[in-house]
């Protein structure tokens, strides 16, 4: 899966920090700001235990990118954030251990060792009298996708296929700017897809928009992705599209719509595409229970992605508790199925259609939701 995705949380599009929270609403309120003078201080802790009924020799299950390790306990990630907004000037600085780092920095060529402990690093300006425009500069997680990195942001423990799919981050410049109140634009000159070091001397653009209502009941965002992303060539072309439109009827009842196309020019001797399709909810029975169906269609028509052609789909339910301010706990259960054998069972590398997996993760955290 990853050595295949040479190229989703998410960065927002609109008012950068404030839309990207807007995208998939927190599942619980954070603690108070804490901060230093102008500096604000966040972080959070996420661990879990995961049983497959493949029982993988590997002990891994596949087609996972946080909840990677089988049959054991594991730390996910852990991270620490420093971020002081643009007024004119600002920064952010995320510092991160854990596998999902390992696993989220895995295709770059600047080398897992030099960049899986800072998932985040840029600077930014926001202009007085430029009507919201913002600059930024560095490594920043990536517009396209409905679900977000951190644990605490998103509804379900574990990500689907489409943030697994997608791009996580880039390295480059990003500029947004509000054209009213409801909607802004965004540009995005990047090295591509999940590298800190470019793999060509070519760069990837990235458009985005966001219409954010004020009443907060439905937003739609889009991205589109396009550069060459090959090694050590300039030649064919990554397009990618992601939409995502948020729909918010209630406070109890969030849902989310996902959809993506892609097309790598130059394979072989044709494209490669692939096409997704993501849908979820979250029902908060009350301020301590929520629990969130999640539904996944994915169409790896060239084996481009996955490493082989097939069409996968996945059901996700996941059941959360808050016991208090900052301290998560969430069990899942995910059923992944593919119409060709692709997952792992015991000794026997890709020969099940299917993978089953329950999932306790419990995630500590502290800080502004960002």
């Amino acid at each position: 899966m990853k050595n295949i995705r040479l190229l989703t949380a998410a960065t927002s599009t609109f008012a950068l920090a404030g839309a990207l929270l807007a995208q998939t609403p927190a599942p619980a309120p954070a603690p108070s700001v804490w901060s230093a003078g102008p500096i604000t201080f966040s972080g959070l802790i996420d661990g879990y235990y995961s049983f497959n009924s493949n029982h993988p020799s590997g002990r891994a299950n596949n087609l996972r990118n946080f909840e990677v390790k089988a049959n054991q306990f594991s730390l996910n990630m852990t991270k620490f954030t420093l971020e002081h907004e643009a007024d004119p000037v600002g920064f952010k600085l995320d510092l991160g251990f854990g596998r999902a780092w390992e696993v989220f920095h895995a295709t770059d060529p600047a080398g897992t060792d030099v960049v899986r402990y800072i998932p985040q690093a840029y600077v930014s300006l926001k202009p007085k009298n430029a009507g919201g425009l913002q600059f930024d500069f560095g490594k920043f997680y990536t517009s396209a996708g409905a679900e977000l990195t951190e644990n605490n942001l998103t509804w379900s423990y574990g990500r689907g296929y489409l943030y697994t799919n997608g791009p996580y981050y880039h390295t480059g410049l990003r500029m947004t700017k509000p054209v009213n109140e409801v909607f802004a634009v965004g540009l995005q000159v990047v090295n591509g897809w999940n590298n800190v070091e470019d793999n060509n001397s070519g760069k990837t653009l990235g458009f985005t928009t966001a219409y954010t209502p004020k009443n907060k009941k439905f937003a739609w965002y889009n991205n589109y992705y396009v550069g060459p992303e090959k090694n050590d060539t300039n030649e064919g072309k990554r397009n990618f599209y992601d939409t995502v439109i948020n729909l918010n009827p209630s406070d109890k009842a969030n849902f989310y719509v996902n959809f993506d196309y892609g097309n790598e020019s130059k394979v072989g001797k044709g494209d490669a595409k692939w096409v997704a399709l993501g849908l979820a909810g979250r029902f908060a029975i009350n301020d301590k229970w929520a629990f969130s169906p999640r539904v996944e269609v994915y169409d790896d028509k060239d084996g481009f992605i996955t490493g082989q052609a097939q069409k996968l789909n996945s059901f996700t339910l996941t059941g959360e508790y808050k016991w208090v301010e900052g301290l998560l706990a969430r069990l899942e259960y995910r059923h992944d199925r593919s119409n060709k054998p692709y997952f792992d069972r015991g000794n026997e590398m890709a020969s099940a259609k299917n993978q089953n997996t329950l999932t306790l993760g419990i995630v500590a955290f502290f800080g502004p939701k960002r």
